[in-house]
């Protein structure tokens, strides 16, 4: 039997999340084996938000008052992580379950050590992402001035420190702060 069928079966046609029969498919649970125990069934609108946390209507979440009981572990699994993502922790401390499961739950939960670069307007940069210059900066050493509205495309994140980036500006690799940037 194949993944999705064999997910269908045991939720009844319905997103295992919130109930709903529009557009389902399957969604691993990371750290995943491919099996049907470590996947779940849900919609297409909460496998876009999941894919996309920036995306995350919490609102639309509220379905995981019930999901949270979920008998499947993967279910409760994302609820879980769901639930820590929204900064729900009072939903999360009444959930209970197996030391095994909880172990998985936590894997897949971000560092909380780690180290969040964000732009000018709260948008969580990433290497590699492109940024405009949002104002006109002197750049020490090398006599010229980075032009607001410069993209630096390819930035590097400075491994120490959330609030600068690296990048090339007229071929100079410098170090900028991230409240004068905008992803673009």
């Amino acid at each position: 039997m194949s993944l999705e069928k064999e997910l269908e079966q045991r939720s009844g046609g319905i997103c295992e999340l919130c109930g709903s029969s529009e557009g389902l498919s399957a969604l691993e649970v990371a750290p995943s084996d491919g099996s049907a125990s470590q996947a779940i069934y849900v919609c297409s609108i909460c496998s876009s938000q999941i894919q996309n946390p920036d995306t995350m209507d919490e609102n639309h979440f509220n379905c995981l008052n019930d999901s949270m009981w979920s008998e499947t572990p993967a279910v409760a699994v994302v609820s879980y992580r769901l639930l820590s993502a929204f900064g729900r922790q009072d939903l999360v401390e009444m959930m209970y379950m197996e030391e095994d499961i909880k172990e998985w739950a936590d894997a897949g939960l971000p560092d909380e050590n780690a180290l969040v670069y964000k732009d000018s307007n709260g948008v969580i940069l990433q290497a590699g992402d492109t940024v405009v210059i949002t104002k006109d900066l002197d750049v020490k050493g090398t006599g010229f001035v980075a032009k607001r509205g410069t993209a630096v495309r390819n930035i590097g994140l400075v491994t120490n420190d959330s609030e600068h980036i690296e990048g090339r500006v007229n071929g100079v690799k410098i170090h900028i702060l991230t409240k004068f940037l905008k992803k673009s």
